[in-house]
């Protein structure tokens, strides 16, 4: 019978809710802009694995390893070309 009721699915979307609603504190509790940047970066980061791993099915099958590298080189890959680009329009100046 637990096979029929999807709690991981669940569970997933109330971990969602959460981590939406220590985002939307950064608005309540006017909090300063690093401190604000530092909350939804985190929140941003773990929401967006928990959506990856849990509503993606990324760890389910045998080569999750090789999916999880590939995101990890996505990450990567985008994080060099922002912070490239930010050097470079700092550089200029």
């Amino acid at each position: 019978m637990s096979e029929l009721f999807p709690r991981k699915q669940i569970m997933g979307f109330v971990f969602s809710l959460v981590l939406t609603a220590a985002a939307l504190t950064v608005y309540f509790l006017h909090l300063s802009f690093a401190q604000g940047m530092v909350v939804l970066l985190i929140t941003a980061f773990v929401q967006a694995l928990l959506q990856l791993v849990v509503f993606m099915h990324a760890g389910e099958t045998k080569d999750k390893w090789i999916i999880y590298g590939k995101v990890f080189f996505m990450i990567a890959m985008a994080l060099i070309t922002v912070f490239g680009t930010l050097l470079l329009f700092l550089w200029d100046m």
